[in-house]
């Protein structure tokens, strides 16, 4: 592996902005500082440009199989997507299907590895909890997954009772694991859907109304409370409600170890999206809700109630009966028609890895609501932290990856499915004019993306054992 030497840029960190050069060797930083020498090393002028850290996107769902279909990007072309935007690690979810949670990492790794094409690690869902459960959970570190996703929806799927949730915390942080929580509320959901289709209410609009706000704004109150109880560490995932976003600056107020993740989907859209003609396009869980929601989320950003912006990754083709073309190859998979008479057989899920960070610096750098440190904080060194993985991802110091992205602040261009590298055929932001975005993207030191070029490769990523007892932010 060569040296290479970043000259002339503005380092953009969390904390502070500086002129220096890079130097990279051996797929680490080595240097930072003015006038490093470079002898025999390939030059990179980023004159006018900035260096980024290499971005974390701590939720994703890669080849996640549903309703009788499967989401669109697997680990190559969503890693490939991500690195695009300038992400550089991703973070995806194990099903718990087999009793054994171990052989269930692993299976999915065996499915990864060959694969990835950026750095990776896992979370674990744990929907089902008795005591062999529980006695697994400890050996789960040996593996490097040290955080637990439990629901309080999809009753007779995924949620465990309160109960079970509270004992899970328990163990989570007697271990020095975290606990992720999916926040709404189940029971309202199977009343409200069985009622819609006995009324005959099967348009998209309804996903939204089957899901109230107010259960995900009573249910991140509740998982607090269950952290409060178990003094446990509690991280809520795609956070999408203004109540919800109070709550956890109410538990946050009261040094509770709670924190806060949200998608951009949530600051940009609305539920009047679903009753477009296309409404299917934006169908996820939780759903979009209001432009007040939206606002006290970006508000939520701003004064750093919530840590994280990741996306919920999980794209489906908005029409699985005609092929596109990918990497030179058609590609047909069923997707979202496969609701279009009943909601409840969409597919939930949106096209996001690659969006995410254009999105949020043209929407929040350019238009001043975000510094260029905050913009690093919450699409990188944050979850760097959470999950782990700090200073090695995250940071422009000596030692660490040196996972970069060169950014052009001044680019310009009109974004969309034809820009966009998401292995499917729509893109939430279609036609939006962004300023600023990846110029070149390094992993581990290799340039895997180089303008419109892609550079890397599948199995080039590796996957990130974590340890335990990460910072709580």
């Amino acid at each position: 592996m060569g040296t290479t030497l970043i000259k002339n840029g503005t380092l953009i960190t969390a904390t502070e902005n500086t002129q220096a050069d890079l130097l990279i060797q051996e797929g680490k930083i080595a240097r930072v500082g003015l006038g490093i020498n470079g002898d025999g090393a390939l030059i990179i002028d980023a004159a006018g440009k900035y260096i980024m850290p290499g971005g974390i996107d701590p939720h994703v769902h890669l080849d996640l199989a549903m309703f009788g279909t499967v989401s669109s990007d697997d680990h190559y072309t969503g890693h490939k997507a991500a690195a695009f935007g300038g992400t550089t690690t991703v973070m995806d979810f194990v099903e718990d299907q087999d009793p054994d949670l171990l052989k269930n990492v692993q299976a999915l790794r065996d499915k990864a590895d060959p694969k990835a094409a950026i750095d990776y690690s896992f979370h674990l869902n744990i929907t089902k909890f008795d005591q062999r459960v529980a006695a697994q959970i400890p050996d789960l570190i040996q593996a490097g997954v040290t955080t637990l996703k439990v629901f309080t929806a999809y009753n007779n799927r995924l949620r465990l009772d309160d109960g079970d949730i509270f004992k899970l915390m328990q163990i989570a942080a007697d271990q020095g694991m975290l606990t992720m929580l999916h926040a709404e509320n189940g029971d309202v959901i199977d009343v409200l859907v069985e009622e819609a289709l006995q009324a005959g209410h099967t348009e998209p609009i309804w996903h939204a109304r089957t899901r109230p706000a107010w259960g995900a704004v009573e249910a991140v109150l509740r998982g607090a409370a269950l952290a409060a109880q178990a003094d446990a560490p509690l991280y809520i995932v795609h956070m999408n409600t203004a109540g919800g976003v109070d709550q956890l600056q109410y538990a946050r107020d009261r040094g509770l170890k709670v924190m806060g993740e949200t998608c951009p989907q949530y600051l940009f859209f609305t539920e009047e999206h679903l009753q477009r003609q296309d409404g299917a396009k934006w169908i996820c869980s939780p759903p979009m809700r209001t432009e007040v929601d939206n606002q006290r989320i970006w508000q939520g950003i701003i004064d750093n109630t919530l840590q994280t912006v990741g996306t919920d990754h999980c794209p489906f083709f908005y029409d699985g009966t005609k092929a596109i073309e990918y990497e030179g190859k058609k590609v047909k998979i069923p997707g979202k028609e496969l609701g279009k008479i009943d909601f409840t057989k969409i597919p939930n899920g949106l096209p996001g890895v690659e969006d995410r960070m254009p999105i949020l610096w043209t929407e929040g750098v350019v238009k001043g609501l975000l510094t260029p440190n905050q913009f690093v904080s919450f699409t990188s060194t944050n979850a760097a932290k959470i999950f782990g993985l700090y200073p090695r991802k995250g940071a422009l110091l000596p030692g660490s990856d040196a996972d970069l992205v060169i950014w052009d602040p001044d680019k310009k261009l009109k974004y969309g499915v034809e820009v966009a590298h998401q292995r499917t055929d729509y893109n939430l932001y279609e036609g939006w004019e962004l300023q600023g975005y990846p110029d070149q993207v390094f992993l581990r030191g290799e340039c895997i993306v180089d303008g419109e070029e892609w550079l890397g490769k599948k199995g080039q990523g590796e996957f990130l054992k974590r340890k335990p007892n990460a910072e709580v932010i």
